[in-house]
């Protein structure tokens, strides 16, 4: 992935973009010099061949030809006209005054009769690279057919004063060497090119993405909780426009993020001093009427209302008070080498579930857990069941390996099930399957308690509904765990005795 991302990253798509146009940009720039060089090099060399055989033919051939002159005048020719890398022949036209074509092998390139009917009318040319000529293979040649023109012959016999027709054969090497020359060192330009514009690409991006880079670095650390980040602003230009913009923007939320801890660590504070403020007095008034429901007697209705609604009342301040400590951090574990088995038997008997509940699993399997803090769990996911979900209960423990050897205690009920609108926000604090009833029997807090303790213990809890129907809750602990804190502070057991009357909302 991180290769797939080097290679399909900005860096890479900026420099490839500007290579590939200054390459093209050159290859173009290459391709149209070489067309016009060479157009250049052969019009030149053509036209120069063109005219001296123009001027030749003018200077060598009379208006009125002398009869049997013919042979004498070609030789005249082919002497003036000959040269390094060119070969000159004279050919006498027949006396039918057809095209005369020259002997086979007196030129370097073959000659068409059709090239030479066209010189019979003027001077004709053309470009030639011969293919099958032994030695001269792929060598480029001109080839130059002329007649004389602005003359005149005997009425009697005109063949005798007839000039001859010249044929020759003009090599091109030279010319193709140098445009072989001139292409190697438009491909060495090129490269160059190439080279310096793939150095300007990298020195441009480097400019470019170093403020991206530096944005993407103060994004993370603000990301990751280091509100004061910020990112120095250079220059003018629109990277600088953006990191003014960052830098104002992360300014505000450093505030605003300010302001809401502040906030939520005075809430926290309030309900946590409230909650210890009312626990002594919520006390003494348990007891107190709880005394008078009992002396009440059959007549006491409204007494025993009272008590059943202070012990209520006492169960969400303790509930309450367990919350804070989880909010403010201060919840720890007592850990110790618990029997599952044991433990569910004991928190069922505790709460007089033994005959209401059905359990399955091994006696003998251990995990290393806060006996009180698993009880508060058990207590809430079986009396969350009993209470909201319908007969029978069952409550199934035993190994399972996850990440790490570990523990699965799963509580299933064949009730309604939860709601497809609670089910992801079923641990939610105060969340209930009938949040519009005036009067509930719960706080909704119960199953916020049980999924703390789970994760404190390192562990996980889970919600679904069952394929035949009912909750299915499903809490899983690792067989050891690595932190060995000692008491939990300010811990006094009451949650574990309450953690199952809350009245779960599933």
């Amino acid at each position: 992935m991180r290769l797939l991302r080097r290679v399909t990253g900005l860096r890479i798509r900026l420099v490839a973009a500007f290579t590939v146009v200054a390459l093209l940009a050159s290859v173009l720039a290459s391709g149209i010099s070489y067309v016009l060089l060479r157009r250049v090099m052969l019009q030149r060399t053509q036209d120069a061949v063109l005219t001296q055989i123009r001027n030749t033919l003018a200077q060598q051939i009379p208006e009125q030809m002398p009869p049997d002159t013919e042979l004498l005048i070609a030789d005249q020719v082919q002497r003036v006209l000959s040269a390094p890398g060119r070969t000159v022949v004279a050919v006498p036209v027949p006396l039918d005054g057809s095209a005369p074509v020259p002997p086979p092998g007196s030129l370097d390139v073959p000659v068409s009769r059709d090239f030479a009917r066209r010189a019979t009318h003027g001077v004709v040319f053309q470009r030639i690279v011969v293919k099958s000529r032994p030695g001269l293979e792929g060598h480029p040649y001109l080839l130059v057919g002329a007649r004389a023109t602005g003359y005149s012959t005997t009425v009697d016999e005109p063949q005798r004063t007839t000039p001859p027709m010249v044929f020759v054969s003009v090599s091109l090497s030279r010319e193709a060497a140098d445009l072989r020359s001139l292409t190697r060192a438009l491909v060495v330009a090129d490269a160059a090119a190439l080279l310096a514009a793939l150095l300007l690409a990298l020195l441009a991006t480097r400019g470019v993405l170093r403020p991206v880079r530096r944005l993407g670095a103060a994004a993370r650390a603000l990301g990751d909780g280091r509100l004061s980040t910020r990112v120095r602003v250079r220059g003018h230009d629109e990277l600088a426009d953006l990191a003014h913009t960052y830098n104002h923007a992360a300014a505000a939320l450093e505030r605003t993020v300010t302001e809401l801890r502040a906030m939520e660590a005075a809430s926290r504070r309030f309900v946590a001093d409230v909650s210890h403020e009312l626990r002594t007095p919520l006390t003494s008034m348990i007891a107190m009427t709880d005394v008078l429901a009992e002396e009440a007697g059959d007549d006491g209705g409204a007494a025993r209302l009272v008590a059943e609604e202070t012990r209520r009342l006492g169960g969400l301040v303790e509930h309450l008070i367990e919350i804070s400590r989880f909010d403010a951090g201060a919840a720890a574990l007592v850990l110790d080498d618990v029997n599952v088995a044991e433990a569910v038997a004991g928190t069922l008997s505790a709460r007089g579930w033994p005959g209401r509940v059905a359990v399955e699993g091994p006696a003998d399997l251990f995990v290393r857990a806060d006996p009180r803090r698993l009880d508060v769990i058990v207590a809430n996911l079986v009396g969350n069941a009993l209470k909201h979900g319908g007969p029978p209960v069952t409550l199934r423990f035993g190994p399972e390996r996850r990440d790490e050897p570990g523990v699965v205690v799963t509580v299933a009920d064949r009730g309604p099930g939860i709601p497809d609108d609670l089910l992801g926000v079923v641990f939610d604090r105060f969340v209930k399957a009938e949040a519009a009833r005036s009067r509930s029997e719960g706080s909704g807090l119960g199953l916020s308690i049980a999924k703390e303790n789970a994760v404190l213990h390192g562990g996980t809890l889970e919600a679904a509904n069952g394929p035949d129907g009912g909750a299915v809750f499903t809490l899983w602990l690792p067989a050891r765990h690595d932190d060995e804190d000692g008491d939990e502070d300010g811990g006094d057991g009451k949650g574990g005795a309450d953690g199952s009357e809350d009245g779960e909302d599933a």
